[in-house]
C-alpha cells in the first residue's frame, strides 16, 4: 500500500525479468523454428536450406554464424548470473549501476567491431548476385537512411523531397564527367566530384530550407514534396541539358585513382565498390556520432521535442533546422555520386518520389534517432526482399505490401523501432511507468479515491 497525493493506493508489484534472458529465450525459439524449417522429418534439407546454399559460396559461414550466436548466448547467461549474484550485497545498487554502464560500453565496442568484421568478411563469401544486391541496393539505401535520420530522427523535420538531392548528386556527377549533352569543357574524376556534389546539394538544401523551414509538420512535407516534383520535371523537360527521359548520353565513368604512382580503376566488380561505400559510410557515421553528442545534437533534440520551448530557451531554431536539412541533403548527394558512378547510367525515372517514402520507412523501422538502428533497418528491408524475390518466394509487386505489413506490426508492438536510441527507450519506459501508475490508481477501492 502506498500513497499518491495523500490517498492510499494499492500498487501491484511485478517481478522483473532480466531482459537478457528474454532475448536469449527469443533466440532459442528462433533457432528451433529455423531447425524445423530447414530439415524435413526424413532428415533431408528443405528448399530454405537450398536458399542459404545459393546465397553463400560456402555453407561453412553458416556454422561460424551459429557458433557466434552460441558464444553470445553463453555470454548473456554469464552476465545475468553475475548481476543476480549481487542482489544480496548491501552495495548492490551502486555495483549494479557501475557494471551496467561498463557492460553497455563493452557491448557497444563489441557490436561496432562485429559490424566492421561482418561488413569486410561476409560479402566475400556471398555469391555474385548477392554481392550486387549489397552494393547496388543495400549500401545506397543505408547511406540515404543515415542522412535522412539527421533530418527526421534528430531534428524532427518531415522531408518528402529527400531523393531530389540524391538526383542532384547523381546528375552533378554526370555533368562533370561529360556524360550529359551539355558539358563543362573539362572532365573530372569522380573522387574530385565528391566534394563538389556535396557542396552543390548543401547549397540546394540551404536555398530550399531558408524560406520554408519556418513551416512545420504537414506544411513542410508538402513543400519538400513540391521541390522533388520541380527537380523531376526539370530533369524530364530539359532535354538539351539533361537528356530528358533518355537519361545520360554517355556512360558515367567509374572511380579511379591515378596519383603518386598509384593506378587503380574501379570496374563493374562489386567488391571494390562495396569497400568504397563502406569507407564513405564509416566517415559519415563517425561525423554524425560526434554531432549527436555535441551542442548541435542537443539543440536538434530540443527542437524535435518542443520547438516553442527550445526557442524560448534561446535556441536559434531556424539556424539549427537549416543545418540539419543541409547536412541531410549533402549526404543524399554523396550517395548520388556513388550511385551514378556505380551504375554508369541514370535517368529521371531512377529517382521517383516513392523512394523518399521508402527511405523514411527504413528510418522508422530501424529506430529514429539511432544510427545503428537505422543502418540495420535499411539493410534488412533492402536485402531480404531481394533474397525472397530471387528465390521466387514472393513476387516483386507484392514486396511493398509485405514491407507495409511489417511496418504496421512494428508500430503496434515496437513503436520505438528495431534498435531504438537510449533516449527513446527511456521515453518509452517512462511512458509505460506512467500508464502503470494510472492503472494502479484506477484499481484503488472507490471509497478511498
Amino acid at each position: 500500500m502506498s500513497q499518491v497525493g495523500g490517498l492510499p493506493v494499492r500498487v501491484k508489484r511485478s517481478r522483473k525479468v532480466d531482459p537478457r534472458l528474454v532475448r536469449l529465450f527469443g533466440w532459442l525459439v528462433l533457432g528451433a523454428l529455423l531447425r524445423l524449417m530447414t530439415v524435413t522429418t526424413e532428415g533431408t534439407a528443405t528448399d530454405h536450406t537450398l536458399v542459404l546454399d545459393a546465397a553463400f559460396k560456402s555453407t561453412a559461414l553458416i556454422w561460424w554464424l551459429l557458433g557466434a550466436v552460441a558464444v553470445w548466448a553463453l555470454t548473456e547467461l554469464w552476465r545475468a548470473r553475475k548481476v543476480g549474484s549481487l542482489v544480496s550485497d548491501r552495495t548492490a545498487g551502486a555495483r549494479k549501476q557501475w557494471r551496467t554502464v561498463s557492460d553497455r560500453k563493452l557491448t557497444r565496442q563489441l557490436a561496432v567491431l562485429a559490424l566492421v568484421l561482418a561488413a569486410l568478411i561476409i560479402p566475400n563469401l556471398m555469391s555474385e548476385f548477392y554481392q550486387r544486391v549489397l552494393v547496388d541496393q543495400v549500401a545506397v539505401f543505408v547511406l540515404l537512411a543515415v542522412g535522412l535520420n539527421v533530418v527526421v530522427g534528430w531534428s524532427g523535420l518531415l522531408d518528402l523531397g529527400y531523393i531530389a538531392f540524391f538526383a542532384i548528386g547523381a546528375y552533378t556527377t554526370a555533368y562533370f564527367t561529360g556524360s550529359l549533352p551539355v558539358t563543362p569543357g573539362f572532365r573530372l574524376n569522380p573522387f574530385v566530384i565528391l566534394p563538389i556534389a556535396v557542396i552543390v546539394c548543401l547549397i540546394a538544401g540551404l536555398l530550399l530550407g531558408a524560406p520554408t523551414l519556418r513551416l512545420r509538420g504537414d506544411y513542410l512535407a508538402i513543400v519538400t514534396l513540391g521541390f522533388h516534383e520541380i527537380v523531376q520535371l526539370f530533369l524530364v523537360n530539359k532535354n538539351n541539358w539533361t537528356g530528358g527521359n533518355q537519361g545520360v548520353s554517355k556512360p558515367i565513368p567509374h572511380f579511379s585513382i591515378n596519383i603518386f604512382g598509384i593506378h587503380y580503376q574501379w570496374t563493374l566488380d562489386s567488391m571494390p565498390y562495396w569497400y568504397l561505400f563502406m569507407g564513405m559510410l564509416a566517415i559519415v557515421v563517425f561525423l554524425f556520432a560526434r554531432l549527436e553528442h555535441s551542442k548541435v545534437g542537443r539543440s536538434w533534440t530540443a527542437i524535435r521535442e518542443d520547438e516553442v520551448a527550445a526557442a524560448a530557451s534561446g535556441v536559434p531554431t531556424v539556424k539549427y533546422k537549416l543545418m540539419a536539412f543541409s547536412i541531410g541533403a549533402s549526404t543524399s548527394g554523396l550517395a548520388g555520386v556513388l550511385y551514378g558512378s556505380r551504375l554508369g547510367y541514370i535517368n529521371p525515372a531512377s529517382f521517383p518520389v516513392v523512394l523518399s517514402i521508402t527511405v523514411l520507412s527504413y528510418v522508422i523501422f530501424g529506430g529514429m534517432g539511432a544510427i545503428i538502428g537505422v543502418i540495420a533497418g535499411a539493410a534488412l528491408l533492402t536485402f531480404l526482399p531481394a533474397v525472397f524475390q530471387e528465390q521466387n518466394l514472393v513476387r516483386q509487386e507484392d514486396i511493398p505490401m509485405w514491407i507495409g505489413a511489417i511496418l504496421v506490426v512494428m508500430m503496434l508492438f515496437r513503436p520505438q523501432g528495431l534498435i531504438p536510441s537510449r533516449r527513446r527507450r527511456r521515453e518509452l519506459r517512462l511512458a509505460q511507468q506512467g500508464i502503470a501508475d494510472a492503472d494502479a490508481m484506477s484499481e484503488a477501492p472507490e471509497g478511498r479515491q
